[in-house]
């Protein structure tokens, strides 16, 4: 455990964080279950901010203040969930007269990295969203995260032996599937929220390509930073409400303007391909045979 910078102190073990929280030794040095209603006690020096070099997993309730994740805030609900990634600055304010109940699940990558899911867990992009857009259970979702997290907690109470990690690394798969599957009843149901979202989205994308926008600068990140999500949310959300992902939008959008360009002038295939935003027209021209199964020459000549 060290300061990496002022006010910022990075803690490498969950071993050095039950430390830091005065709590006692943990029984599993790659992994604890903390119950925030047992941590009433220990005050958050102020403006504390922690560097954490582990998966955090959150059930928060009655939360009097605020978590920082990043540049936001974020009041919990019951039931709410929240995934955090290693090397992520987390705060909390101050606030005396606090009440916190919930948990937290946090394990190191080391418990996972010799396992499938120690390279699976990059397709959770849960972990790459922001705190608010937090997974939302409803009663019977949270009982089934519940049954899961306390079957983790009784292994780790267990003695050790050669199934301990299998198990739990199993027990941690099923729960990540599950709030994947969560996360896609959310999108569904929330329906206002993210048809506002995917509107908006639209209408960003054409705006682009009406004012004949510089499109080197249309990007996944670009996009998601004006709808003020994470691009991981927005590509899973897009992916469950269309099937396809922010990416293969902005491509189906290039390849349309690609054909209006293609059928109405008589600039060069490279000339089109720089005019969107490619670096190398040998990129443009793979993509569009991909999406239209003819090269652009070819899809010229048949409009002839």
């Amino acid at each position: 455990m060290k300061n990496t910078e002022q006010n910022i102190t990075k803690i490498n073990s969950i071993k050095e964080l039950h430390s830091f929280m005065g709590l006692p030794s943990p029984l599993n040095p790659l992994i604890t279950i903390i119950d925030h209603s047992s941590t009433t006690n220990y005050i958050q020096p102020q403006n504390e901010k922690l560097l954490l070099e582990f998966y955090n997993i959150s059930i928060k309730r009655s939360f009097k203040g605020k978590l920082k994740y990043g540049k936001n805030h974020y009041d919990f609900d019951d039931g709410t969930m929240s995934f955090i990634a290693p090397n992520q600055i987390i705060s909390v304010d101050s606030d005396g007269n606090r009440n916190i109940d919930g948990w937290s699940l946090l394990f190191h990558p080391d418990l996972i990295r010799q396992y499938p899911l120690g390279k699976m867990i990059k397709n959770y992009g849960f972990f790459s969203y922001t705190v608010n857009e937090a997974l939302h259970l409803s009663d019977q979702e949270e009982k089934t995260i519940e049954a899961i997290v306390q079957n983790i907690q009784k292994e780790i109470n267990s003695r050790l032996d050669n199934f301990s990690q299998d198990v739990m690394v199993s027990n941690l798969e099923l729960l990540l599937s599950y709030c994947n599957r969560f996360y896609s009843r959310q999108f569904i149901t929330r329906k206002m929220a993210t048809n506002d979202l995917l509107t908006k989205f639209e209408n960003i994308l054409d705006k682009y390509f009406a004012d004949n926008s510089d499109l080197t600068l249309l990007t996944v990140e670009k996009l998601a930073t004006e709808l003020n999500v994470s691009s991981s949310y927005l590509s899973d959300m897009l992916r469950n409400l269309t099937g396809q992902n922010t990416q293969q939008h902005i491509h189906e959008k290039l390849i349309e303007k690609a054909k209006g360009i293609l059928t109405t002038t008589n600039l060069t295939v490279s000339e089109i391909a720089y005019q969107l935003g490619f670096e190398y027209p040998q990129s443009f021209s793979k993509l569009f045979k991909s999406k239209t199964n003819l090269t652009p020459i070819e899809y010229r000549h048949s409009y002839n």
